[in-house]
């Protein structure tokens, strides 16, 4: 088995702690925070960094991936940065596919382009997509923004979401950025085999859940499935005890602000913060080194994964989160490293 690139996973999070005071991370400074957090990886050994994209809640603060990856690129020099990731339906695809062309032509190489669904949120009536472009519109979005970046002099389109008459592609790419899907339900999975991109696979599932997903992919592709990239919460202590109270306050807080999510019904997308927060405890790698190395390696092992894809934020503060960065590249990168070339 080759081994997995391990990068981190950025969600510029604004953080509070136990008591719900915020610890001086405004949104500017969450994602300030994030950028950093970003150069320490790139220090410390991590092979890459992903960014994720929300709308207007502080679950996440970053409203567009591609914008934060571009100051990333010009602040780190070797690491690859990925968006995981773009959210195709709130986006007109071209607008995008040139955005990821302009990262191709200038960032040699190091740039990865992750798009997804999203949801059903009121971000599609702000931006004037509409709820057609998230429940039946994501196949037409992905072949518009496929063919844009395929090298193609011209491109048009005549499709059921997108219509417009052939026009140049500037900058045309000659070196194409990769392009995953991020896929949590059968029909996303289906639409990436068809088109043979690989995965972006969340936090929320085990390997086995995602293993199932892989082999739907793999029946459908009808060939090897391309390493996905598969994320984790991250965090190593000098015990499991200790790691897990040490995340699991400013997890529980981080969490609940996905009670922001707004459907475009009107209605408020609600996750139980406590259930979800044990839940992430148990399936990922928060504990001691060896706790760590183990479930990473039993990750990489069920899914094949090209790339682990770490989510440190949840430390609960900046020192923290930047300790947690070095001491993961210190104590657990070896192991996992280490046992796949042997095994």
């Amino acid at each position: 088995m080759i081994a997995p690139a391990v990068d981190l996973f950025l969600l510029a999070g604004v953080v509070d702690d136990a008591h719900g005071d915020a610890r001086g991370d405004d949104h500017g400074q969450a994602l300030r925070n994030t950028v950093d957090y970003a150069v320490a990886a790139e220090e410390a050994g991590f092979d890459g960094v992903w960014l994720a994209e929300h709308h207007f809640l502080t679950y996440g603060a970053c409203p567009s991936a591609v914008a934060l990856a571009s100051y990333v690129l010009g602040r780190t020099r070797r690491i690859t940065v990925g968006t995981a990731a773009a959210v195709l339906p709130a986006r007109h695809p071209v607008a995008l596919a040139e955005e990821a062309a302009l990262l191709a032509a200038v960032a040699d190489d190091r740039f990865e382009l992750g798009i997804g669904r999203g949801g059903p949120w009121v971000d599609l009536e702000v931006f004037g997509t509409g709820l057609p472009r998230f429940t039946d519109g994501f196949p037409d979005s992905v072949d518009v923004l496929l063919r844009w970046l395929s090298g193609a002099a011209t491109v048009g389109a005549d499709g059921p979401h997108h219509r417009f008459r052939p026009v140049r592609v500037v900058p045309r790419p000659t070196r194409p950025p990769r392009v995953r899907i991020a896929a949590t339900s059968p029909a996303t999975v289906d639409l990436a085999a068809a088109r043979g991109l690989p995965l972006l696979l969340g936090m929320h599932a085990a390997p086995a859940e995602h293993r199932v997903l892989l082999d739907r992919y793999a029946a459908a592709f009808g060939a090897a499935v391309p390493g996905p990239a598969v994320a984790h919460l991250a965090y190593v202590g000098e015990t499991v005890e200790q790691a897990r109270a040490a995340v699991r306050p400013a997890l529980l807080a981080w969490l609940a602000r996905t009670a922001e999510y707004v459907r475009i019904d009107g209605s408020v997308g609600r996750t139980d913060p406590v259930a979800y927060a044990d839940r992430l405890l148990d399936l990922h790698p928060v504990g001691d080194a060896d706790l760590c190395v183990e479930r990473l390696r039993r990750s990489a092992e069920v899914t094949g994964a090209g790339r682990l894809l770490l989510a440190v934020e949840a430390a609960g503060d900046r020192q923290r989160t930047l300790e947690s960065i070095h001491r993961l590249a210190a104590d657990v990168l070896p192991g996992v490293s280490g046992w796949l070339r042997t095994a």
